[in-house]
């Protein structure tokens, strides 16, 4: 996939690419950092059909949706030919009991059997993380093993 980098004179750069059904869609980053999503209309690639602004949370939030699942979608295929190996995506939750301590105290693959492999914060994935990686609200963590780890891993991170 072609990203065309465009540089704006005195407005930002804005970064484009073009759909298989021929749509463009792309992001305009202002100088002074805000940003927004670009949609070009239907008949006209050249012209712009919506706008979206977006402030800086939002950035993150439409990251983690998009970068996620792609993060998942490419562990599932590689352990796809390997029986009995899953992988899933858990919400560290707000009240979490894991919320704000490390991955080393959740000892996840002790109890559990699976490992964390990931966790995706803010847009940015955090693999192989350490044991001192600390959780917050709002983590998406990663993890790989049987299906009976994996919801043993949900319920130690959603329970303690």
């Amino acid at each position: 996939m072609d990203i065309e980098v465009t540089r704006l004179p005195g407005v930002g750069t804005k970064q484009e690419f073009t759909t298989a059904n021929g749509r463009r869609l792309g992001v305009l980053t202002y100088r002074d950092g805000h940003r927004e999503l670009l949609v070009s209309d239907l008949t006209d690639p050249d012209a712009c059909s919506a706008t979206v602004a977006l402030n800086e949370p939002e950035c993150v939030a439409l990251g983690t949706l998009l970068g996620a699942p792609n993060l998942v979608a490419q562990l599932q295929a590689e352990h796809s030919e390997v029986p009995g190996v899953a992988t899933a995506q858990i919400p560290v939750q707000p009240g979490s009991p894991y919320e704000g301590r490390t991955l080393g105290d959740t000892t996840m693959r002790t109890r559990s059997g699976a490992s964390i492999v990931a966790v995706v914060r803010d847009s940015t994935v955090a693999a192989s993380p350490r044991p001192d990686y600390r959780f917050a609200a709002g983590d998406l963590v990663v993890i790989v093993g049987t299906a009976d780890g994996l919801k043993q891993a949900a319920t130690i991170l959603e329970q303690g």
